[in-house]
């Protein structure tokens, strides 16, 4: 059998994310999900997805020239993929502002590493995803035939804090990935997040544009905005994933609180689960191995 759900949004709780690249970042941001998000290792997190029967999408981070972390690499993304490659696959982290060495980046990253994705998040890195000095970058992305993954909405990062630690929500508006969509046909963009408070935008981008998606990561779907829910579960249902956010929000949580919400056919919570992930990310239909000894 096919696994439960594809989880699109999982962030690695290592030491290296949570004590480096978000560092000082952390407090806030737990603060944020009212909740301790303590170090663990990918072993452990390997064990609770298997016993959920879960795919996790595991993405990288480089937000270097903003912020002066040092990013997540994305080595340790794929080697966390190849040693569970059932349960998980790899996103990797690009810092737009390093131009020429970006595009080496992320070709390196699926050439070489056999990542399958690029993940941006335009608030910490300190960029407008449509600013035409990123189309290289794009243009790469675009050859190489993968999505990319772009945080919008408000941040957790940074909230809580005079001037939001820097952060500026403006960066994360979605009516920008409109543009690179526009631009972009052949380019997947999945839109990371309910939006809030521009969700009503996001959706009109995606009822748009055929290669926007948007994951619902980050938000109990409980407390997702009543008309997300409302198109999801309706005309724009093949345009909706699943995602948690881990380990800000444990998929356990999100699942158990989208399994009490009411209005959803089987078959629209199949798509939302694990039929449109599987699609963008061309994943085969035969059933993954358990991880399980």
């Amino acid at each position: 059998m096919k696994p439960k759900a594809i989880d699109m949004h999982v962030h690695l709780p290592t030491a290296s994310f949570l004590e480096g690249s978000l560092k000082p970042y952390r407090a806030l941001a737990e603060q944020f999900f009212r909740t301790a998000v303590p170090c663990r290792e990918m072993d452990e997190v390997a064990k609770l997805y298997d016993e959920l029967d879960l795919v996790g999408v595991l993405l990288g981070w480089d937000a270097e020239t903003a912020t002066g972390l040092p990013p997540l690499k994305n080595d340790e993304v794929a080697a966390v993929v190849r040693k569970y490659p059932a349960r998980f696959i790899g996103f990797a982290g690009v810092d737009p502002w390093k131009g020429k060495r970006a595009i080496e980046e992320i070709e390196r990253a699926v050439v070489e590493l056999g990542l399958r994705g690029a993940k941006f998040h335009p608030g910490l890195q300190d960029f407008r995803p449509d600013d035409t000095r990123f189309y290289p970058l794009y243009e790469k992305i675009t050859e190489l035939g993968i999505p990319a993954i772009f945080h919008t909405g408000t941040n957790g990062i940074g909230a809580g804090a005079p001037g939001g630690m820097g952060i500026k929500l403006d960066r994360t508006r979605p009516i920008y990935l409109d543009t690179v969509a526009a631009d972009f046909p052949e380019l997947t963009i999945i839109g990371a997040h309910p939006a809030w408070p521009w969700h009503e935008e996001m959706l009109a981008i995606i009822s748009h544009k055929t290669n926007v998606f948007m994951d619902l990561s980050g938000w109990s779907p409980k407390y997702i905005p009543r008309v997300v829910m409302d198109e999801a579960r309706t005309r724009l249902q093949d345009r909706i994933l699943f995602g948690s956010d881990y380990p800000f929000i444990t998929p356990q949580r999100w699942l158990g609180d989208f399994d009490g919400l009411d209005g959803f056919s089987n078959e629209v919570r199949e798509k939302i689960l694990w039929g449109n992930a599987a699609r963008i990310l061309r994943l085969d239909p035969a059933p993954a191995s358990s991880t399980r000894r």
